[in-house]
């Protein structure tokens, strides 16, 4: 099997220094105020298609460009593909399954061709990350509440549409596959199958990125997972990076990133919300406030790779790559020797 080139130069760049991925692109979508009709471009869905922004690298791909090129000018050594909703599942809301394979391409293709003129700008190594979200489906809990047993769909449905969307993402041109916001664990085993199974399929390696959302403060996901019960739950993966994202702010986050990074023997990237919402929804917290929470991740030696989720902007990656400046990366945790496996929490069989 083909190795990636892609992977090794990351964990190179990775070793000299602290990286920066990107920050949001709803965030920044919003600043455009775009209506209805620039949403849906010349597509006839039958649906109305405002928020829908993974259709946008088809009818506005001059916006997703820009905020991509945003992103490359506040300092991102790579950049993530806008679609995380671009799937078979998420886009049958919008009737626009049919468009799936299309707007994965256009999304790798836009972040490739911004990444590759950086690059050639200046040599320092760009990558491109393409974004696979988790779905508005949950293969552990059931929708409804007087039939636990039930399930939307099942596991190899899920990876089935994981597979689509990977498939396009690659051949549009990512180098990584980021399988992101992890609310439920078997979601993200489905992710992983999909991407091991396309490995097969074209006989390369595809490095997968994997990044956890924790959805209360006691540190676990919506299927009750604590943190360390995730990482071995998908360290077989083998993943280039190993993560938290979204969730409550650097600040809150600060106490899960460490747990996270005692225990993962790869590289970690954390990309945290830009605080909490307000209550019209709204992130107020400033690009400074952001830096100085992750310089002190940074100081703690506790991070490789770090960015913005929601409310996140081109001004909080540029406060981030001044904060993280001279700072040596983290050094991967050592793991000895033991059968580690994983419920809800962690048991641990020493060798």
């Amino acid at each position: 099997m083909k190795k990636s080139i892609a992977a090794e130069r990351l964990r190179e760049e990775a070793s000299k220094r602290i990286l920066l991925t990107d920050g949001a692109f709803g965030t920044m979508i919003q600043r455009y105020n775009l209506d209805e009709a620039a949403y849906r471009g010349k597509y006839e869905l039958g649906h109305d298609q405002k928020g829908n922004n993974d259709l946008l690298v088809l009818t506005r791909p001059d916006v997703i460009d820009a905020i991509t090129r945003a992103y490359l000018d506040a300092g991102s050594d790579m950049v993530s593909t806008n679609s995380f909703n671009a799937n078979k599942i998420s886009q049958s809301d919008y009737n626009a399954e049919s468009l799936v394979t299309d707007m994965n391409r256009q999304a790798a293709a836009i972040a490739r061709k911004a990444a590759d003129e950086y690059q050639a700008k200046d040599g320092r190594p760009r990558f491109v990350a393409g974004a696979v979200g988790p779905t508005n489906k949950t293969l552990s809990l059931s929708p409804d509440v007087n039939d636990p047993g039930y399930r939307a769909i099942d596991f190899d449905h899920l990876k089935k549409v994981y597979a689509h969307q990977v498939s396009g993402l690659i051949e549009g041109g990512a180098d990584f596959i980021l399988i992101e916001t992890i609310f439920d664990t078997l979601n993200a085993k489905a992710g992983i199958m999909a991407v091991l199974e396309e490995s097969q399929r074209l006989q390369r390696e595809i490095p997968m990125m994997i990044s956890m959302t924790i959805t209360d403060m006691s540190g676990r996901n919506l299927s009750g997972h604590s943190i360390e019960a995730f990482w071995y739950a998908v360290r077989h993966a083998k993943p280039l990076t190993i993560g938290l994202n979204c969730s409550f702010g650097a600040d809150k986050l600060r106490s899960h990133v460490k747990t996270l990074s005692t225990l993962a023997d790869t590289l970690l990237m954390a990309y945290p919300n830009a605080g909490l919402p307000n209550d019209l929804g709204q992130y107020d917290e400033m690009p400074e406030t952001t830096g100085h929470f992750i310089e002190e991740w940074a100081q703690s030696g506790m991070v490789n790779i770090v960015g913005g989720c929601c409310g996140s902007t081109p001004e909080h990656i540029a406060a981030m790559a001044k904060a993280v400046k001279g700072y040596p990366p983290r050094k991967s945790a050592k793991m000895a020797p033991a059968m580690r496996l994983a419920g809800l929490d962690p048991m641990i069989v020493p060798a």
